[in-house]
């Protein structure tokens, strides 16, 4: 890497450091504010929570650091047809407040393992499907939370990948564990805040060092690696669809018919049935009913 690496100035380890202590007391000091002697208190958070946390907690559990790095490196390659796959989160979220998660309450349960099992009165298939889920959430979301982090952390601090992802797992698991769903969702609406801030930050940066949006479209149009040129090759060339979301069904990286059919039914798993994102407005529902 040589004298281009960048190195940390004090200022920032001050900063990173800052940050990874102030989240540990967050996380911490929030079970001094719930109930963790039950089931109850421990993963709904004793139905105590407020709108706001709770729609924090929903943002920074579905944005992180995947996206920091990994949906990034994805716009930068193929362009924004990546923001889709958020932009459809905006429909499923309303699927998961106004049909899924009122069928959830009304049937006493806050999963859907716990709802199939009711439903069907089957033990077997709510272990099945617990099981299922859990193996399918460390692929698809932990492995990549996990790597990109470790990614983010290697690069900032010089670090180890390996040592990186286990900071990343033992500070999780430090208030996780102690303090269950309560501890998450505060330290989430931190989090939520720090991103969201920090995002704008960034964009407002980046904006103004390249002079607005249109120089953006140009100025990505004539990005492509050195090999591509030296090799005159194709392979790196910025696409000519890459400021289209909605893309061809035919010959494109992202076809409409199968982002429409396709990915909105995993969309439905990953916001209405998946373990997580119904547990977060149960906990902000059941305050809402006990205070009525």
């Amino acid at each position: 890497m040589g004298a281009s690496t960048s190195q940390l100035e004090g200022v920032d380890i001050a900063v990173i450091a800052t940050y990874f202590v102030v989240v540990i007391l967050v996380g911490l000091g929030s079970m001094l504010r719930s109930n963790r002697g039950s089931a109850e208190g421990y993963f709904l958070a004793g139905g105590s929570m407020l709108w706001l946390p709770v729609g924090a907690s929903l943002f920074a559990s579905n944005i992180g650091s995947e996206h920091f790095v990994g949906l990034a490196g994805s716009g930068a390659a193929a362009g924004i047809g990546v923001g889709a796959f958020e932009l459809n989160a905006l429909f499923f979220c309303q699927l998961l407040g106004w049909v899924f998660l009122p069928v959830y309450m009304a049937g006493g349960v806050y999963t859907m393992p716990d709802y199939l099992q009711k439903r069907f009165g089957r033990q077997r298939l709510r272990m099945y499907i617990a099981f299922l889920s859990l193996l399918l959430y460390i692929f698809t979301k932990i492995s990549v939370d996990l790597y990109s982090g470790g990614i983010f952390i290697q690069q900032a601090l010089q670090w180890n990948l390996y040592p990186s992802i286990l900071t990343l797992l033992g500070i999780t698991a430090l208030y996780t564990v102690t303090g269950g769903l309560a501890a998450v969702i505060y330290t989430d609406t931190l989090q939520a805040f720090v991103m969201v801030i920090g995002a704008c930050i960034l964009s407002v940066l980046s904006f103004s060092e390249i002079g607005g949006y249109k120089n953006l479209e140009l100025k990505y149009m004539q990005a492509y690696p050195n090999e591509t040129l030296y090799y005159n090759d194709s392979c790196g060339l910025p696409r000519e669809d890459s400021f289209h979301m909605i893309r061809a069904a035919k010959g494109s990286d992202l076809p409409w018919p199968g982002f429409l059919f396709g990915q909105s039914a995993a969309s439905i798993w990953y916001w209405a049935t998946d373990q997580v994102y119904p547990i977060l407005p149960a906990s902000w529902r059941l305050y809402y009913v006990n205070v009525r």
